[in-house]
């Protein structure tokens, strides 16, 4: 896959912003009275390893106008050295716009985490390409990978057509497309021939193409595995299967990837990756991690994984920071990784915790 060389952005990735709450810790919503709240959203998470290791990375989102939750959101975002671009839309009324809710606990021992996703009047389902100058951001300014999830796609029918658009000006202008394919059954109810044609456009844009089994027999209408089978070796093999016809179907994606988890309990999984990159498959077999809180594992690896990409990698050594990157977000209290450089990242790979003075 050839990086735009002249690209100011290493990194740009379209996303509805909110907050999370979570209570101390690691009590259940229901019982808990003292809520730690924090800026979240999938796509962000994925930006931060990037950002974090200092590569430029440039948020396309909204925000509500004179909104405190807005104004934190975006000191958040430059915090974690991002920039960000995008219209602040008027509240209305205290019945209209605001940033979405995520309200969920960790979890611990054999009491799985519980999330909560209160999304009603949610500002970023009003993302549309109007508000942005695409021919500026990637053409003038220049990207080297656009990176869309389907969480963003699926919002609405305006952000559904934001995102197709922007990955056909993307590779109009030399960028790399990815997408994780994120399906979430709830947000398809009712709109599966609308979704289903908004996601074959884009994924017909994507490099790389990242789900698990059931994001591309769902989102993409992909034969999964043969029934039958259990444990992690079945599951390698079909989805080794399944990426032959993801291939036929979508031709210039160059990169797949998957990860891999078994839960031990909350504070404890088994974590493991599946890469098709540089012409055949890599695998990193399952090992135990300890778990902090889960969310933002999966976008910690593809964070990661397109840091590998943007530096060059083989698609095994993306692989391996990949899986490093998804560890690495467990530990966090946060939904993102924060990787302080890449040995941090490379000590978690290999199993080195020992201080470092």
């Amino acid at each position: 896959m050839k990086l735009r060389e002249d690209a100011q952005w290493s990194l740009v990735v379209p996303t509805s912003m909110g907050i999370r709450i979570t209570p101390e810790n690691r009590q259940p919503v229901h019982v808990a009275d003292r809520f730690t709240m924090q800026v979240t959203s999938a796509e962000t998470n994925v930006a931060s390893v990037p950002s974090y290791l200092g590569l430029p990375v440039k948020v396309l989102t909204n925000f509500v106008e004179g909104s405190p939750i807005s104004a934190m959101i975006k000191a958040n975002l430059r915090a974690r050295n991002m920039a960000y671009e995008g219209p602040d839309v008027p509240q209305g009324d205290p019945w209209g716009y605001r940033h979405q809710i995520n309200i969920a606990d960790s979890g611990f021992g054999g009491r799985g985490p519980r999330v909560w996703n209160d999304r009603a009047g949610e500002v970023g389902r009003t993302l549309k390409v109007e508000d942005f100058d695409l021919d500026r951001i990637f053409g003038e300014e220049g990207v080297k990978i656009l990176h869309i999830s389907g969480l963003v796609a699926a919002l609405s029918p305006d952000t559904s057509k934001f995102c197709v658009e922007l990955a056909q000006a993307a590779k109009k202008h030399g960028t790399l497309v990815s997408m994780d394919l994120n399906y979430r059954a709830s947000f398809w109810e009712g709109r599966q021939e609308e979704l289903s044609a908004a996601f074959h456009a884009i994924a017909n844009e994507c490099n790389i193409l990242i789900g698990n089994e059931e994001d591309f027999q769902l989102a993409l209408g992909i034969e999964g595995p043969p029934a039958g089978g259990a444990g992690i070796d079945a599951k390698i093999e079909g989805f080794k299967e399944m990426i032959g016809r993801i291939r036929q179907a979508f031709p210039n994606a160059e990169f797949f990837a998957t990860t891999l988890r078994e839960v031990v309990s909350a504070n404890e999984h088994e974590w493991g990756m599946i890469v098709y990159g540089d012409g055949g498959f890599h695998v990193a077999d399952l090992r135990p991690i300890q778990v902090l809180d889960r969310i933002g594992g999966g976008d910690g690896s593809v964070g990661g994984m397109l840091y590998g990409i943007l530096q060059g990698w083989p698609a095994e050594k993306c692989m391996q920071f990949g899986w490093a990157t998804g560890a690495l977000a467990a530990t966090s209290a946060t939904d993102y990784g924060a990787p302080a450089d890449e040995d941090q990242v490379w000590s978690i790979w290999s199993g080195n915790a020992r201080v470092k003075r």
